[in-house]
C-alpha cells in the first residue's frame, strides 16, 4: 500500500536462487535432500544482503529446504521469513542425486522440462504448482522476496510471463542469483522479467551501481534495461540448465 496515495502498489517478485551447495557444485540433482550451503554458498548469500539492503518487503517466502532458508537468513531477511511449500524444488524421484550425464547414459534425449522424473513430478504438475503460487502472489502487493531453487525458479519465471513450461530450459539460474519479476511501467498489468540471473557479486562492481543503490533505482534501471535491451536474460557465467538446481 502506497502511504501517500492509499493505493495498492503492483506486486514485484525478487526471485533468489539459494547459494551453492556441495551437490550444486558437483551437478547432482537436489530435490528433497536437505544439504547446507558450502562456505562459498554462505559468502555469496551474504553478498545478496548488499543488493537487497534498503528494500522493503511486504512478504519474505522461502522453500522449506535448508539451503533456501539459510540463504534467506544470510541475506538478512530471516526475521521475516515464512515457509511456503510451493517454493520447493522439482521432485526428482528416481533421479535424486544423479547427474544429467548419468541420466543421459540411459535416456539420451531426456529433458526434465519435457519429460519430468520417474516417481517424481511431471512437468504439468510443476507448472500447475507455479501457477497456483503466482495466483496467490498476485493477490498481494509490494515487494515480495522468494527464496527458491534453480529448476523451479526457472519455471516460475516463464509462467510469470505466460510462456509454456518447456521454455524454462532457456532460463538458467546461477547460485545466489537475483531476478526481478514485475510489470511493464508503460503497460500496467503486463508481466515482464525486469532482471534475470544477476549475480550478487555484481553489487561490488561500480558500473552496476549507476544512480545509487536505492531499491527504487535498482528496479527502475532493471525495467529500463528490459525496455531498451530485452533485459538480462543470460548471466556472463555459463550455467548448465540441465544440471542440479
Amino acid at each position: 500500500m502506497n502511504a501517500m496515495t492509499g493505493l495498492s502498489s503492483p506486486v514485484c517478485l525478487y526471485l533468489v536462487r539459494h547459494g551453492e551447495t556441495a551437490w550444486s557444485l558437483s551437478g547432482q540433482h537436489t530435490g528433497r535432500t536437505d544439504l547446507p550451503l558450502t562456505a562459498n554458498g554462505e559468502r555469496e548469500s551474504h553478498e545478496l544482503a548488499v543488493r537487497l539492503r534498503g528494500v522493503h518487503f511486504s512478504h519474505v517466502l522461502s522453500s522449506p529446504r535448508r539451503r533456501a532458508q539459510q540463504t534467506c537468513e544470510l541475506a538478512g531477511l530471516g526475521r521475516q521469513q515464512q515457509i511456503d511449500v510451493d517454493l520447493a524444488e522439482w521432485e526428482y524421484g528416481d533421479y535424486e542425486s544423479r547427474r544429467t550425464a548419468e541420466i543421459h547414459e540411459i535416456r539420451p534425449d531426456w529433458n526434465i522440462f519435457q519429460d519430468g522424473c520417474p516417481h517424481g513430478e511431471l512437468p504439468i504438475q510443476v507448472s500447475d504448482r507455479a501457477d497456483r503460487l503466482i495466483a496467490r502472489l498476485r493477490k498481494l502487493d509490494g515487494n515480495i522476496a522468494l527464496f527458491t531453487h534453480g529448476h523451479f525458479g526457472a519455471v516460475l519465471g516463464v509462467r510469470w510471463i505466460g510462456l509454456p513450461l518447456l521454455q524454462a530450459q532457456h532460463f538458467s539460474l546461477a547460485s545466489a542469483s537475483l531476478s526481478i519479476l514485475g510489470e511493464d511501467p508503460r503497460r500496467p498489468g503486463m508481466p515482464v522479467l525486469a532482471l534475470w540471473n544477476a549475480k550478487s557479486a555484481h553489487a561490488s562492481d561500480p558500473a552496476s551501481r549507476r544512480g545509487g543503490d536505492d531499491p527504487a533505482g535498482m528496479r527502475r534501471r532493471a525495467l529500463e534495461r528490459w525496455e531498451n535491451e530485452g533485459g538480462e536474460l543470460l548471466n556472463q557465467r555459463r550455467f548448465d540448465i540441465a544440471g542440479e538446481k
